[in-house]
């Protein structure tokens, strides 16, 4: 009998995952026979060098993209061979995502974008719902903010709606695309202590890919990509052994 990811503590599994472009001979390798998983109510930073694998690892966990081989589940649901109506409904539900971006819907007050995963799913929020967002709302320091507008906050206000979007479902894993990408130093820093401690406070299981050490010393745990492949896995780390590890892997390069 397969033993399934959540009997082995795994939100998100991936295994023997490759993704190819183009055609021989000018084929191009991004991910090549790679095997993890994103333990539950771990954050999980996933860090590599450009053209590491490292997002396009990503965009396959959250159903975003399709590998050439290989498998992929969120929880015990495999999501490798799922169209793309059940992969929507799948995301919309069961997943949240946290861009550098922001990708707040500009004719939306606060309050519109963070309750958007409800308005796409069609329903309204339950009264329990309800409680977990004014709570999200209140924690993330948005009370004041809720009949603003994106353009009417500072990135770091901006970016603390999209984590309480993120949030706001209790999906069971947010994807952090290099989510203080956009961010001075110190809106950068309360974002990530943000997701740290919705990891920590809320159980909620975080996959955040970047290349900054400092973003991934927030992190319990760091997988390293390069070339398409996992070569080294830490736990929490600082900024400095991580920088090390990173400038001795483009050194290999």
């Amino acid at each position: 009998m397969e033993i399934t990811p959540s009997e082995l503590g795994l939100v998100a599994r991936v295994t023997n995952l490759t993704k190819s472009y183009g055609s021989a001979p000018n084929t191009v390798t991004a991910l090549d026979d790679v095997s993890i998983g994103i333990r539950r109510g771990e954050f999980t930073a996933i860090m590599g060098p450009s053209g590491s694998g490292k997002s396009t690892l990503m965009h396959i966990m959250a159903g975003l993209d399709t590998p050439t081989d290989g498998r992929a589940w969120l929880a015990d649901t495999e999501i490798t061979a799922m169209g793309d109506s059940e992969l929507t409904v799948l995301r919309r539900r069961r997943v949240g995502f946290v861009f550098q971006a922001f990708n707040l819907v500009p004719t939306l007050d606060v309050r519109g974008n963070i309750v958007l995963p409800f308005e796409l799913d069609g329903r309204r929020p339950t009264v329990v719902e309800k409680d977990w967002i004014e709570q999200l709302i209140d924690s993330l320091g948005l009370a004041n903010r809720l009949t603003h507008r994106p353009y009417e906050l500072s990135g770091g206000q901006q970016q603390r709606v999209a984590i309480a979007r993120a949030l706001a479902t209790k999906p069971d894993l947010v994807f952090a695309d290099e989510p203080t990408g956009n961010l001075d130093s110190r809106s950068g820093r309360e974002v990530l202590a943000l997701l740290a401690a919705a990891s920590a406070s809320y159980g909620q299981s975080i996959a955040m890919v970047t290349h900054d050490p400092i973003a991934a010393s927030h992190a319990d745990r760091i997988i390293f990509l390069a070339d398409g492949r996992v070569v080294e896995e830490r736990g929490r780390s600082s900024a400095e052994e991580i920088s090390r590890i990173m400038l001795g892997m483009e050194q290999r390069v």
